[in-house]
């Protein structure tokens, strides 16, 4: 069993804000005692929590814990429990075709990405609180 986190839970995750924090807090809590297997995530999904992060809140600290999160930090005691994945230029051109084919459900270009990379690694679930997944990607959100 693997699961992908998305972008959503990241920001949920750090926001208490946010109307998806308590169960996003929930879902990392269970994937990082590998509720679900394998955890995965891409830097496509690091670029946009970092960037939506700082948008949304302002707070450097608030992406500076999700890079922690994300990559581990020892001096911090926070142990890394997911592993990172690189879109290539497969991934690329197959995200493409995902992105033209689903337009209709309006999903960004990162999401069309984390479609394909959960398709090609066989990542089984994605954690993730954005609805324009289903009847794609099997989505755990609590």
């Amino acid at each position: 069993m693997s699961i992908f986190i998305d972008t959503g839970v990241f920001i949920a995750y750090v926001n208490k804000r946010d109307e998806h924090h308590t169960p996003a807090a929930r879902l990392v809590e269970d994937i990082m005692k590998n509720k679900y297997g394998a955890a995965f995530t891409s830097d496509m999904v690091f670029d946009e929590s970092m960037t939506f992060i700082l948008y949304k809140t302002g707070d450097i600290g608030k992406a500076i814990s999700v890079r922690d999160l994300i990559l581990g930090n020892e001096e911090k005691d926070v142990p890394r429990f997911m592993a990172l994945i690189f879109v290539d230029g497969d991934i690329l051109e197959k995200s493409w075709n995902t992105f033209v084919k689903y337009a209709g459900k309006r999903l960004s270009f990162t999401d069309c990405s984390t479609i394909e990379l959960m398709k090609t690694k066989d990542i089984e679930h994605l954690a993730s609180f954005d609805g324009g997944f289903d009847g794609i990607v099997a989505r755990h959100w609590q």
